[in-house]
């Protein structure tokens, strides 16, 4: 049994619940599920293995060996050691820059002194990378069986970006995961859902029809269910990992480093590297030392506007079940620390000493040459292929410009403009172009939305108004404008008028999962319509059709829609012939490749539902009646 993304949201609320009221029982569901994918890989082994013993007890015993009891022999024999070797599944090891204790002493006393505290296993291993992160990774030497092989990583993004005490916290959070001081059951299922997914990805990988046969049906089942079952858990272990934090370095430090990383994530992505790569207009070859420009950067002090601006958007945001990490507000409110916008920028204003600084010491110069030199390496191809796509698209702005001097650009050539135009020459040369295009098409919601977002970037209350101009003729883009107005109102301390956007976004976005569910499937009372596709498209699908030589029938209808029934939900559905002797598995099988054919392999309408018609012969009733319903029908 699989799960889809309501099924999904609707279990973990559920379990939501049942953890905060009964939190042992909860556990102890867990730990069941946990237990029980050991329990389904040893009883296949100890079925194996015993029949494996029975075959060779009655070999000996007939002292004789017939071809029946020597294919049972191979064949056990194999499926045991397959077994046997799905326990041992091998991961490969993260990579990045080994550190060693005697290059960078403070490191590694600091990693020491908190995982002493934490009562947290010792690592095996601390590498260094050059992305904007630090995670605690375990590798398992005997795959299910365990014995965990502990990776540390630290990015020097990361450690440039942060202050030592703020740089402890995050460490404290992350070695808090493997802690033995608040919860090893935790830890323990943390750890385990690593694994499953490295074993999933392992089996799925290696190749063996056997282990497929044995164990895909059970983990079509289990995988789904252990991961909804344990995902509350792994967010309650975030929030037991940033306590860990805060019993090491405090409060504070805890929750300024959670401030400090978001803004700062923000800054290198918006801002930094768009700075980098701003360079491929001029320069052939990647810089050199970019990372000596990112130490730069992240020392001094930022932007207040923009720094206050991040903050608003990463308060703003609401925790959803796509992830484990809970929202940056919700993870505040769990320490009882209440940011406030305009004192949480002060921590922007600069610092003395970063955590690179403090930590890998005499090293931090060496590390940073190594980083930026890995980088280039690394993208000096695409680098020099993404120069030549520029210097075609900065050509091509030379000639957009100077054909507007002399004559009316057509809409197409128009939006080009504003496009390459904002790419190359910033934003303040584009508001007037956009007004222009907004002026000849007031309906356009692509240059509303656009000049719309760019003014709000510049705190000009006017771009509202192209925001909401935008949003009426594209209900898509609902709640990115109505998010966009909300920041901006909040920014300008509008709370009462930010709230009523901020609503508005959540309720469309309710409209929007209901929708998704009303065309995830088909019920028995759901009405139908004639398909609106014309003639020759029809004509074209029916010709597609007719390469499936299992397919005897189709028919073409549209679903009678509560949400958005502007949006159609064709459904095809499609009857097919199967012989005598395929047997049920076989035609089910069948069933999934026919329809995963379709979607993929011919040019169907927009939003289209497929189903197999056969196991629901009710349904074609209904579909017949529909008028020109029947588009295809296999010639005898």
């Amino acid at each position: 049994m699989t799960f889809n993304q309501e099924r999904f949201d609707k279990l973990i609320q559920k379990l939501e619940v049942f953890a905060n009221k009964q939190p042992h029982l909860y556990k102890l569901h867990v730990a069941f599920l946990a237990t029980l994918g050991y329990a389904y890989i040893f009883l296949f082994l100890a079925v194996t293995l015993t029949l494996l013993v029975g075959i060779i007890f009655g070999i000996v015993n007939a002292q004789s060996i017939s071809n029946l009891s020597l294919t049972g022999l191979l064949f056990l024999l194999t499926l045991a050691f397959v077994l046997v070797r799905s326990l041992w599944v091998s991961f490969p090891p993260p990579t990045g820059l080994p550190l060693q204790p005697k290059d960078v002493p403070n490191l590694y006393s600091l990693i020491n002194e908190i995982s002493s505290k934490l009562k947290a296993p010792r690592f095996h291993h601390i590498l260094l990378t050059n992305d904007f992160n630090a995670a605690v990774v375990q590798i398992p030497r005997l795959g299910l069986l365990g014995w965990q092989q502990n990776y540390l990583i630290v990015g020097l993004p990361l450690m440039l970006a942060l202050p030592p005490e703020q740089f402890r916290a995050v460490l404290a959070h992350e070695l808090g995961h493997l802690s033995g001081n608040h919860s090893r059951f935790s830890a323990w299922i943390y750890r385990q859902r690593q694994t499953w997914y490295r074993i999933v990805t392992g089996l799925r990988q290696s190749g063996h029809e056997i282990l497929s046969l044995v164990f895909q049906l059970f983990l079509i089942w289990y995988i789904p269910f252990f991961n909804a079952y344990s995902f509350v858990l792994a967010r309650m272990n975030e929030y037991e990992a940033d306590r860990c934090a805060v019993d090491l370095t405090g409060e504070q430090n805890t929750a300024k480093a959670l401030i400090n990383t978001k803004m700062k994530a923000r800054f290198l992505e918006r801002y930094f590297w768009s700075s980098i790569y701003k360079q491929l207009e001029t320069e052939i070859e990647p810089p050199k030392m970019t990372y000596m420009a990112m130490q730069q950067a992240l020392s001094q002090r930022l932007n207040q506007e923009i720094i206050s601006s991040y903050l608003i958007e990463a308060l703003t945001e609401k925790t959803n079940n796509t992830d484990t990490h809970p929202c940056l507000t919700d993870r505040l409110k769990a320490l009882g620390y209440v940011p406030d916008v305009q004192q949480e920028v002060t921590i922007f204003s600069g610092m003395e000493i970063s955590a690179g600084q403090e930590f890998l010491g005499d090293e931090l110069e060496k590390l940073i040459e190594y980083c930026s030199q890995d980088w280039r390496e690394k993208i000096a191809t695409s680098w020099r292929e993404e120069y030549a796509d520029v210097q075609k698209q900065i050509a091509k702005l030379k000639d957009l410009n100077h054909k507007s001097q002399k004559q009316q650009l057509t809409q197409e050539e128009a939006i080009k403009q504003v496009l390459l135009t904002l790419e190359f020459e910033g934003e303040d040369y584009v508001i007037p172009l956009l007004k222009e295009i907004v002026h000849r098409d007031a309906y356009l919601a692509s240059a509303n939305y656009l000049l719309g977002k760019i003014l709000l970037k510049k705190q000009d209350a006017t771009g509202i108004k192209y925001i909401e101009m935008a949003i009426e003729q594209d209900s898509n883009i609902i709640i990115g404008g109505c998010q966009m107005i909300c920041y901006f109102l909040k920014n300008q301390g509008k709370n009462n008028e930010a709230k009523s956007y901020e609503e508005r976004a959540e309720n469309h976005s309710k409209l929007i999962l209901k929708a998704q569910q009303e065309r995830s499937n088909l019920k028995r009372n759901d009405k139908f319509d004639p398909h609106n596709i014309s003639e020759i498209e029809v004509s074209k699908l029916r010709q597609q059709l007719s390469h499936y030589p299992q397919i005897i029938t189709a028919y073409l209808v549209q679903k009678n829609l509560q949400y958005f029934p502007e949006k159609p939900l064709y459904v095809l559905a499609v009857k097919r012939g199967f012989s005598f002797w395929e047997g049920s598995r076989i035609y089910e099988t069948d069933n999934s490749k026919i329809v995963q054919s379709l979607l993929k392999e011919n040019e169907l309408p927009d939003n289209v539902f497929i189903f197999i018609l056969n196991s629901n012969l009710s349904m074609e009733k209904k579909l017949k009646v529909i008028p020109n319903s029947m588009i295809y029908q296999k010639k005898r």
